[in-house]
């Protein structure tokens, strides 16, 4: 069972939401932990214990793999890696800015290949590790002006499970969190203004949806299943959440 001995845990996106929730999660456990993200003053102030903040953006990918690779060499093995980073820069295909579809997927998407590609080597070379990224709902349907959004996250899926296939026999385990609607800043991303009060009635009619602590929880759930066990996909929604 993987525990605060097995390694640290590496989280981008680390500054808000999900991926500060997870930061809290694991360092209230006693894990080490290596906090990613453009805004450094923002995981400084969680002042969590055992805990190493360094600004990186997550769409450079030999500034995220110098990163991992330095944590691990000064201060040991990576046992977690959760791709947290994520946007969601909604919006119609016919008139959204076609830089917000290149940062989606390079924000969504490139960046779980550029941070497990770093960690994979190590974790493989010891037959133990976890991979866990943060997806979507949106990652197994679709909805209204969610296309690029979606795409990025149906690719996450995709690419999740096709790394489980390659590399189930190593003992490193891959696994994919997709909530429904989370109480999270990502709306902030969204320029249409027609569209933000749209979602935010949805967020309204579930009061709020979920919160950023109940998927660190599960995170951390799936991480602490006995090595030997992987939980492929989990899907969390508010329970009155329709689709």
């Amino acid at each position: 069972m993987s525990s605060p001995d097995a390694g640290a845990v590496v989280i981008t996106g680390a500054s808000s939401g999900i991926g500060k929730a997870c930061a809290i999660a694991f360092a209230a456990r006693g894990y080490h932990t290596l906090l990613l993200s453009r805004r450094l003053d923002d995981m400084v102030e969680l002042d969590l214990a055992n805990s190493k903040c360094v600004a990186v953006d997550v769409t450079d990918a030999n500034l995220v793999r110098q990163t991992i690779q330095r944590y691990e060499a000064n201060h040991g093995p990576i046992a977690l890696l959760i791709n947290n980073a994520g946007i969601m820069p909604l919006g119609k295909v016919h008139s959204q800015d076609p830089a917000e579809w290149a940062a989606v997927f390079e924000t969504n998407a490139l960046s779980v290949l550029h941070a497990s590609s770093a960690v994979l080597p190590a974790m493989l070379s010891r037959g133990a590790g976890t991979i866990v990224s943060v997806s979507s709902i949106a990652g197994r349907n679709v909805y209204a002006n969610h296309t690029a959004y979606s795409g990025s996250k149906f690719a996450v899926h995709a690419m999740m499970e096709s790394m489980r296939r390659e590399y189930a026999t190593s003992g490193v385990r891959f696994s994919v969190v997709a909530p429904g609607i989370v109480d999270t800043n990502l709306l902030s991303s969204v320029s249409d203004a027609s569209i933000v009060a749209s979602y935010q009635q949805t967020k309204d009619r579930l009061h709020g949806g979920l919160t950023a602590e109940n998927i660190a929880s599960a995170i951390v759930m799936i991480h602490e299943q006995p090595d030997s066990v992987c939980i492929r996909e989990l899907v969390i929604a508010p329970t009155p959440q329709e689709s």
